[in-house]
């Protein structure tokens, strides 16, 4: 069958929209989005998860009297929020103001009503892609073994999603994950459309993803779409890698490449954001890549970025100190 791909190529991601990071307050939230819309930016990606709500009430809150067809919405399945008094919503979002508590749900049931309850927090009728979300063996949150939530998701979640499809509720889905055991499973266990491969293919951070799971999802004529190309922003400098409460603890060999991307970078006059930004998009198997923006002026950056020319020889140059894979594909 035809498998949905975003015909979006980039997008911006909710992460940061959710308070992960820092307070990121509603007018500063809808000035990035007035930007992105008026830089050409129609793909929007969110999750419950992302601030327990707070990040899709405030994507709804600029989409909803867009016209539906004009753009792009994806968001995560397999996370219900519930308002409580009791909430352990401050260990998880520090910075978000959210009532809610997180269950897990990856059962048929639980995958319509988080739909439902998604569409209701974005005020629109439908999502284009519903990605379930944090299936992984990094997720420690979640109640029970990742196999054995695996496992009610091949029952629940995956033909759920499947009918969804057929009833047009969304155009396509697949998972949204951190490590790629998940992603290599559903393609044995399901028919998904496009998988959100997060963490996972920078410039950091890429052999992994371009031995295993590219080969696996171009047989089953499948998408991807790239999150945290700048590994949650340690390329472009910040003092953590990835997600997690332990992602300032980095390892030297990682602070030690960046630091020799640095140094290649500025010799070719390239900045380095632009170089993995760029980097990520460009695989075959890449449809859309988001990142996660907290400034009006990060957003402009990035979308600049993704027009920027790179010189060849600054690729050459990384293959030649073997800081990227030999066969990873480069920009045009």
């Amino acid at each position: 069958m035809d498998h949905y791909r975003p015909p979006f190529t980039f997008g911006i991601g909710g992460v940061p929209l959710g308070n992960e990071f820092s307070v990121v307050t509603d007018d500063d939230a809808n000035a990035i989005f007035k930007a992105a819309w008026s830089a050409g930016v129609r793909y929007f990606d969110v999750a419950p998860w992302y601030g327990l709500g707070l990040a899709e009430r405030r994507f709804g809150s600029f989409l909803h009297d867009k016209k539906r067809t004009d753009y792009v919405l994806s968001s995560k399945v397999g996370k219900l929020l519930k308002a409580s008094k009791t909430a352990h919503n401050r260990e998880l979002f520090p910075f978000s103001p959210s009532p809610n508590d997180v269950v897990f749900d990856y059962t048929g049931p639980g995958i319509r009503r988080s739909i439902e309850d998604s569409l209701q927090r974005l005020g629109v009728d439908s999502l284009d892609i519903a990605f379930v979300h944090d299936l992984s063996p990094d997720n420690a949150l979640l109640p029970t073994p990742w196999e054995e939530q695996f496992a009610i998701a091949t029952k629940g979640a995956f033909p759920e999603l499947t009918r969804m499809r057929q009833e047009g509720i969304i155009k396509g889905w697949g998972v949204g994950v951190n490590t790629p055991e998940p992603i290599l499973r559903l393609l044995e266990a399901a028919d998904p459309d496009v998988c959100l491969l997060a963490s996972q293919y920078s410039l950091i951070d890429h052999k992994n993803a371009l031995d295993h799971v590219f080969p696996a999802v171009r047989k089953k004529n499948v998408s991807l779409v790239i999150g945290s190309s700048l590994n949650a922003g340690f390329i472009s400098g910040s003092a953590r890698f990835n997600y997690g409460k332990d992602s300032y603890k980095i390892p030297g060999a990682l602070i030690e490449k960046r630091k020799r991307l640095r140094e290649v970078a500025a010799n070719y006059a390239v900045d380095l954001r632009t170089a993995a930004l760029q980097f990520s998009a460009a695989p075959d198997v890449a449809a859309a890549l988001v990142v996660g923006v907290s400034t009006e002026r990060q957003l402009l950056e990035d979308v600049t970025s993704m027009q920027t020319k790179i010189p060849s020889e600054f690729w050459a140059e990384l293959k030649r100190q073997q800081l990227i894979e030999v066969d990873a594909p480069t920009p045009a």
